[in-house]
């Protein structure tokens, strides 16, 4: 059984993840098939080691046990291969993706450093839309990507990583809670027809009734650094703002500066997930395994 760590694997993202779903999905495997691997590992041990509950899962005390003893065999085979490649002196550079707000805005500018070290190698980071950074990632010209829609594919694992809020800003103060009347009264920057802001922006106005034919559209662009620049840019007009829907990583530092302002739709909020993605053939690289978890914990 040990020879076989496919298993244990299994079973340590189970526990972790607190869910048969989810281990599946970070696994990049069906969840029949999870299941299958838990019950062959308590069918080998002759006793259950996961209580399945309505609220998730928890370990049986046979359960807790295995869960100590191979999680010290992961590190030390995790640390086996981190020496491994320092013997072989393997030197690459690892190439990380992102989306233009997360590239720009959610990414500190240390954190490249950070990534480098932890990995004792060299790191770039393309700046580049959604969905040309997953065809990168299919072409084997990204080894991780952080997108801001999960545009699904087979060949991939997405994993949840932080929420982002959409608001209306502008460069001048607007009320903070806005009513659907509301709306009308601004010029307004939008995001291209294709983009998945729009998409969102569109799908929360559908549900207001609000129909975007009757706004008065100044331009329309294609990211997010072109709405924030453009909002800056505009005429400071308390009576008829330029307004746009930007993420709220975007404008962070202006709201906080009184440069910019921010305002939400009363009733409704515009949220959405980001996400890391790499392929699955890459579920048991190290390198990989390193800089995700690094980023899901919040260091970067």
């Amino acid at each position: 059984m040990l020879k076989d760590f496919t298993k244990i694997e299994t079973f340590l993202t189970t526990v972790r993840e607190r869910s048969f779903s989810k281990a599946s999905a970070k696994i990049g495997i069906s969840q029949p098939a999870v299941t299958q691997q838990i019950k062959y590992l308590e069918k080998h041990l002759g006793v259950p080691i996961l209580d399945r509950k309505k609220n998730g899962i928890r370990l049986t005390a046979e359960g807790e046990e295995f869960y100590k003893i191979v999680s010290r065999l992961e590190r030390h085979l995790n640390e086996a291969e981190l020496d491994i490649i320092r013997i072989l002196n393997k030197k690459t550079t690892f190439r990380l993706g992102a989306s233009f707000t997360i590239g720009t805005y959610v990414i500190p500018g240390d954190c490249l450093n950070s990534l480098s070290d932890i990995i004792n190698n060299d790191i770039t980071l393309d700046v580049a839309l959604s969905s040309d950074i997953v065809a990168r990632l299919k072409d084997k010209k990204l080894d991780v990507g952080l997108i801001e829609s999960q545009i699904l594919d087979n060949d991939l694992i997405y994993r949840e990583w932080i929420e982002d809020e959409l608001v209306i800003a502008s460069n001048v103060p607007i009320p903070k809670m806005l009513r659907t009347e509301d709306l009308y009264d601004f010029s307004w920057i939008c995001r291209e027809e294709n983009s998945h802001t729009r998409k969102i922006v569109g799908e929360v106005f559908n549900e207001l009734g609000v129909s975007c034919k009757s706004f008065k559209v100044l331009s329309e662009v294609s990211n997010t650094t072109a709405v924030l620049q453009s909002i800056k840019k505009s005429k400071k007009d308390t009576a008829n703002p330029v307004v746009s829907v930007i993420s709220k990583y975007a404008i962070a530092e202006e709201v906080a500066a009184g440069t910019m302002f921010e305002a939400r739709i009363m009733g409704y909020e515009m949220n959405r997930k980001f996400y890391i993605v790499y392929n699955k053939e890459n579920k048991h690289n190290t390198y990989i395994d390193t800089i995700v978890n690094y980023i899901l914990d919040g260091k970067c």
